[in-house]
């Protein structure tokens, strides 16, 4: 059976190299983009099934208007994959406080945003898959990706309960969470922090190396558009996916690393109760 979808973000990377797989099995697509002049070049893609809209996560009527108009158009809308972002790199210290907004206004608030838009659809229809874009950094701290990190955690926070909300309405959440992968994550769309000396070992050698990486990265949008496509007809799917043999790897070894530290702490940690009444 076909499936309606409407992914964020579909200019490029994973949002277009998922909508292009999702086209060429005969689904039927609608796909925001923020500039006018992309909208016909996404609809030829497949006339009639490739629908373009024009919005920023960022702009409440602007979501409001596409979610509406891709409704309109397709009849429902199955899979909604909330792709649209970017990478605030530097540290702490280094990005302003409007950079920090916007990383969290983007990556949190606009997904947010556009699954808001769609629940009562979803909801009405007891059916709906939500595919959320996260990262590794999702599950990982790094020196120079700590706003990254914090927008990419909220994320995942926030759709964890949501799927304990939404799971007994037949609505169901997908978090993934890939590493690297040949997009333009950590080219022309990444924003940079003021550099500080004093960082130049830590969040600075972390910027040297996504930009001489930038281009070799293993990853294959391609590959993982296919996997998307599984996780979106799996009747039972999972809550998180590792993308990627080095996101699995990191991300194992931050879970074994914390739960030894949860477990070395375990006698302290649950020695804080009020202690028994005397008798």
């Amino acid at each position: 059976m076909t499936k309606r979808w409407f992914i964020t973000g579909v200019s490029t990377g994973f949002g277009r190299s998922l909508a292009v797989a999702a086209l060429q099995r005969g689904d039927h697509v609608a796909g925001t983009l923020r500039r006018r002049e992309q909208l016909a070049e996404f609809e030829a893609l497949a006339p009639g099934r490739a629908l373009a809209f024009e919005a920023d996560v960022t702009r409440e009527g602007e979501v409001q208007r596409a979610v509406s108009g891709a409704i309109a158009a397709l009849g429902h809308v199955d899979v909604l994959v909330n792709n649209a972002g970017y990478g605030a790199l530097g540290a702490v210290e280094e990005l302003s406080e409007e950079q920090t907004q916007r990383q969290l206004e983007v990556n949190l608030h606009g997904a947010l945003r556009v699954t808001r838009a769609f629940l009562p659809h979803m909801r009405a229809r007891r059916a709906g898959r939500i595919l959320q874009i996260s990262s590794v950094a999702g599950q990982v701290g790094s020196p120079g990706l700590g706003i990254y990190n914090a927008s990419k955690w909220a994320l995942e926070g926030f759709s964890e309960a949501l799927q304990a909300e939404v799971k007994g309405l037949g609505i169901r959440v997908v978090i993934i969470e890939p590493g690297a992968f040949r997009t333009d994550w950590a080219g022309r769309s990444m924003d940079y922090g003021a550099p500080i000396e004093d960082y130049a070992a830590t969040a600075g050698y972390v910027r040297k190396l996504l930009g001489q990486f930038h281009g070799k990265q293993p990853g294959d949008p391609d590959k993982a558009a296919r996997l998307m496509l599984e996780l979106a007809d799996m009747e039972d799917p999972p809550l998180r996916v590792a993308f990627g043999a080095d996101a699995f790897k990191t991300i194992k070894q931050k879970l074994e690393a914390q739960l030894a530290e949860l477990l070395s702490w375990e006698a302290k940690s649950t020695s804080l109760a009020f202690d028994a009444p005397a008798k």
